[in-house]
């Protein structure tokens, strides 16, 4: 059996611990900064056992990092001296531009490094909130860096491919760009919405008149802010790309709104969405909570 070490056991580490779990043929290990995490983790049956450190973690086959973005640095400095050649490190980070160079910089020689990025989550964070199938059906980007050995990148596929997730594999400054537009920002809109509703003197009425589309629209605002921050922190060029593409389409709809001229725009949203619906999940749509 492969033994494959997560570090990180909230959301995104529990879930792929259950996941792996489920399908069997893998040893898991886990490591969290707090031992009652692991211990959680284990109770729950995300882990088979909790790893002391990140020394013990770094004898796994495959160490997945699952931290927030920032901690990666730290870990892969720490994960570093331990790390004997052969070891595949992988990681969850939403970003992979900066990922990609802290690998460089800080994995050793003969230390495989494949990104990744499972576009999935909830906007519940926490361990008590990982799920075995938070991944299945999802894209899972994969970013290798360029040593990376075929053999390692197959090994990385092949738990993606247990998962039930799809691989994809971008380059990252491709991936930092994409992932800017169809998760980053939305986060960003949703908290932008939260914040200016509840800034209005009238929110106490606002909040009992508010159901099921400001709902939907504000559901990732409940998202981890260290994590959203880190994200925003390391892939600030392309947020702010499309924020500033997103201000000018905003400027359009207003002008449109004003001009009582807003109807076809809003149809053309509507047969964009349905197309995309179409495509990527079926005439009956998502069936859970994608990023």
């Amino acid at each position: 059996m492969k033994r494959i070490a997560i570090i990180g056991l909230g959301l995104m580490g529990g879930s792929l611990g259950l996941a792996l779990k489920a399908v069997g043929g893998y040893r898991v290990l886990g490591y969290a900064r707090k031992p009652q995490v692991a211990a959680r983790a284990r109770e729950r049956g995300a882990i088979d056992a909790a790893c002391p450190d990140l020394a013990a973690s770094a004898q796994a086959d495959i160490i997945v990092v699952a931290t927030p973005t920032l901690a990666v640095a730290e870990v892969f400095r720490g994960l570093g001296p331990y790390l004997a050649p052969g070891r595949i490190v992988t990681d969850m980070a939403s970003t992979k531009e900066q990922v990609g160079r802290w690998a460089e910089e800080l994995l050793p020689e003969g230390v495989d490094f494949v990104g990744g990025h499972p576009m999935a989550g909830k906007e519940t964070a926490g361990l008590e909130s990982a799920e075995a199938s938070l991944f299945r059906g999802c894209t899972y980007c994969l970013v290798p860096s360029p040593r990376a050995r075929p053999q390692a990148i197959a090994a990385v596929v092949e738990l993606v491919e247990r998962l039930e997730a799809r691989p994809l594999f971008l380059g990252a400054a491709r991936h930092d760009y994409l992932a800017a537009g169809v998760s980053h920002l939305p986060f960003l809109l949703a908290a932008a919405l939260m914040t200016a509703a509840a800034a209005d003197p009238a929110w106490d009425q606002l909040a009992q008149l508010a159901a099921t589309g400001f709902r939907s629209a504000t559901r990732l605002a409940s998202g981890d802010p260290k994590m959203n921050g880190d994200i925003c922190q390391t892939n600030q060029a392309y947020i702010l790309h499309w924020l500033d593409r997103y201000m000018e389409e905003l400027k359009d709809y207003r002008r449109l709104v004003a001009e009582a001229g807003i109807e076809e725009a809003l149809a053309r949203a509507q047969k964009l969405r349905g197309q995309w619906l179409e495509q990527r999940w079926g005439q009956s749509g998502p069936g859970g909570d994608h990023d």
